[in-house]
C-alpha cells in the first residue's frame, strides 16, 4: 500500500477522511519553504544546545527540542495553520474540545538508526482505547526533502485499525516520501516510526501533535512557555494551548473563571462550560440511555 497524496488546496474533511481510513496521508507542499528555512533560522541555537537522545527509541543521534511556541515566532504559524486546524475539527470531532499535544524538532544526524515501531497513543500509559476512537491528530513537518535513504517517517497503512500492542518490523512500512514543506498527517493509532538515516546529512522534522481535551498533554504548556510570552499570543492560539475549560468542565480557575482570565488579567469572566450547550445537553443524555 502506498501513502496517499494530496493537493494543499485539500479540505480538513478530505484529509479527515483518508486519515480515518489509513491512519496517515501526505499534504504536499503545504508552506512555502521558505517560511520552513525562517524557523530554523529562529530555533538553531535552541537546537545546537540541545543533547542527543540517551536510548534506541529517542535516537542515539537524534536531537529532539521542544518548546517551540516560546521559541519561534513562526512556529505559530504552523501550529495554528487554517489546513492543520480544519483537519484536526473534522478528525476530532468526535469530542467537546482538543488541544496543543506536543511541539517539538526532531533532527535525525547521519547514521541515525530506524526507530522501534509504536503507536503515538501508547504515551496515555498504554491505554486500550476503542478501535476507531482517536485521541490524537499528529502532523509531521518536513522540514528537509523525505527520502527513505535520509530516514523519512516509516507507517503502516491501515494498522490504525488494528488491535493494540502489535509487533512490526521496518519492513512491514512504508516510508512517507516529501518534499520539504509538505506535511504528513497520522492518527495517535496508526503504527509507525523514525526511518534509519543512511545519508551524508541531518533529516529535520517539526513534529506537532493535538489531543483530545480530557487528556493531559505531552508537553507541559503552560510551563514550556512562559506566562508572559503566553499572554502576548492570540486567543485562538492561547486556547488551543489549553487556556481553557476542555471537554464539559474539565480545567476551569478557582470559582469557576475561564482560564483564559490567568492572562487577561480580566478578573470577571466565568468558565464557558462546553456542557451548557443545547447539543452538548443531547450527547450526555443519549450516553446516560445507553
Amino acid at each position: 500500500m502506498e501513502i496517499v497524496h494530496l493537493s494543499s488546496s485539500a479540505s480538513g474533511l478530505e484529509i479527515a477522511d483518508v486519515l480515518r481510513r489509513d491512519g496517515a496521508v501526505i499534504v504536499d507542499d503545504l508552506v512555502d519553504p521558505e517560511l520552513l528555512d525562517c524557523f530554523f533560522d529562529e530555533m538553531q541555537p535552541h537546537v545546537d544546545a540541545t543533547p542527543n537522545g540517551s536510548d534506541g527509541f529517542t535516537g542515539f543521534t537524534t536531537r529532539r527540542t521542544g518548546g517551540l511556541l516560546a521559541r519561534s515566532a513562526t512556529a505559530q504559524e504552523l501550529v495554528m495553520h487554517p489546513t492543520v486546524v480544519a483537519t484536526c475539527d473534522e478528525f476530532l470531532g468526535h469530542v467537546t474540545s482538543y488541544q496543543l499535544h506536543l511541539t517539538q524538532i526532531i533532527d535525525i544526524g547521519p547514521g541515525g538508526e530506524a526507530q522501534p515501531i509504536h503507536r503515538d497513543q501508547w504515551a496515555f500509559d498504554f491505554f486500550p482505547f476503542p478501535a476507531g476512537y482517536d485521541v490524537q491528530c499528529n502532523t509531521i513537518w518536513a522540514g528537509d526533502d523525505f527520502t527513505e535513504e535520509n530516514g523519512a517517517t516509516r507507517v503502516v497503512i491501515g494498522s490504525n485499525t488494528l488491535e493494540d500492542g502489535l509487533r512490526f518490523d521496518n519492513d512491514d512500512s512504508i516510508p512517507a516520501e516529501m518534499a520539504k514543506g509538505s506535511v504528513l498527517f497520522y492518527s495517535g493509532s496508526v503504527y509507525h516510526g523514525g526511518g534509519a538515516n543512511n545519508s551524508d546529512a541531518n533529516r529535520r522534522a517539526i513534529n506537532i501533535t493535538y489531543n483530545v481535551g480530557f487528556l493531559r498533554q505531552e508537553e507541559n504548556q503552560y510551563l514550556s512557555v512562559p506566562l508572559a510570552t503566553a499572554a502576548t499570543f492570540p486567543e485562538e492560539l492561547q486556547r488551543m494551548m489549553g487556556y481553557r475549560v476542555g471537554a464539559f468542565a474539565l480545567g476551569y480557575v478557582d470559582d469557576l473563571r475561564d482560564p483564559i482570565t490567568v492572562l487577561t488579567g480580566d478578573q470577571s469572566s466565568e468558565a464557558s462550560f462546553a456542557g451548557d450547550s443545547e447539543e452538548a445537553k443531547a450527547t450526555v443524555a443519549a450516553r446516560r440511555e445507553s
